[in-house]
């Protein structure tokens, strides 16, 4: 079985969309404890391997703290503080919005975006959701003393520090692959990337904790003032999730525990409805927006496991 309903979608009494996918939590040993649809998918998790990333670039100098190192692991809104944000990451070592070379694009948030239209500004890559990531991956070029020429290419030394920090949290398969940003994209499954958000969350020190505690302690600069990541991390004390394009959700428990899920359809609409049930099944209480039904397969599917 590929994948299953994971949630619907109604209209009056008529069902007219339904969300399939594939899911998976895994205990604090990193076993699974439960598993729907295939595992073993090469997976690209997307921006839910942002921690990791910035987990390699503190062990090689970043110097970010709080507000600003959630902001190295963020898909941003463009809100003004998430560009301001990126501006001081880069203003640090002497750099500037003009350092930029990955794609530009214009702020996720309606008003933010309506307010840049305004201004007569088009797309730029510090609009980009991933431009905190760039400043923070230049400035820990210019701290470990690397290029930042190439900084993208997977055999320059800032992405195979990457590339070894996700293989030991998650595990790598295959080759990157290019991302919406530019940067490399590296591929895992489902049960892998649970199992780095369940040791990311449990982290009891070093740069994993760090990355964490900004996460849970500044959600609104890795997502957005108005994101419902932002209830998740408010919602149940030490979690840690953070979303990946292509329908993608990660959760890290700071028990251990793990949970993985990939939309087959690509779609964001349903992901936090989803990891609500998750997590409510697991006894967490989480209160998100209510765009879809959850199916009865999944709602079955989760009976058992909270015993």
């Amino acid at each position: 079985m590929l994948d299953i309903e994971l949630a619907v979608v109604h209209r009056g009494w008529v069902a007219e969309s339904h969300h399939r996918g594939r899911v998976v939590v895994t205990r604090p040993d990193g076993s699974i404890r439960l598993a729907l649809g295939s595992q073993e998918e090469p997976t690209l998790p997307r921006s839910a391997l942002k921690p990791f990333q910035v987990i390699a670039m503190v062990e090689n100098g970043l110097d970010l703290h709080g507000e600003l190192l959630a902001l190295a692991g963020a898909s941003h809104a463009g809100e003004d503080l998430h560009l301001t944000g990126a501006e001081e990451i880069l203003a640090g070592v002497g750099l500037s919005p003009a350092d930029f070379v990955h794609t530009p694009d214009l702020p996720v948030d309606e008003d933010a975006r309506m307010a840049w239209l305004a201004a007569g500004r088009g797309r730029e890559p510090i609009a980009h959701n991933c431009s905190g990531k760039h400043a923070a991956m230049l400035r820990t070029c210019v701290r470990a003393g690397w290029p930042s020429e190439g900084y993208r290419d997977p055999q320059h030394p800032l992405q195979r520090a990457i590339r070894a920090v996700i293989a030991d949290y998650c595990q790598v398969v295959g080759e990157p692959v290019v991302d919406g940003c530019t940067a490399p994209a590296f591929a895992t499954t489902l049960p892998g990337l649970a199992r780095g958000f369940g040791r990311l969350a449990a982290a009891a020190e070093g740069p994993a904790r760090q990355l964490a505690d900004a996460f849970r302690e500044h959600p609104e600069y890795m997502s957005g003032t108005k994101d419902p990541s932002v209830a998740l991390h408010r919602a149940v004390p030490g979690l840690v999730a953070k979303l990946g394009a292509e329908g993608i959700l990660a959760v890290g428990l700071p028990d251990g525990t793990g949970i993985s899920f990939k939309l087959s359809d690509g779609m964001g609409r349903g992901r936090f409805e989803v990891a609500a049930t998750i997590l409510g099944a697991l006894g967490h209480q989480v209160s998100v927006p209510e765009e879809v039904r959850i199916s009865a397969e999944f709602a079955d599917a989760l009976a058992g496991l909270g015993s």
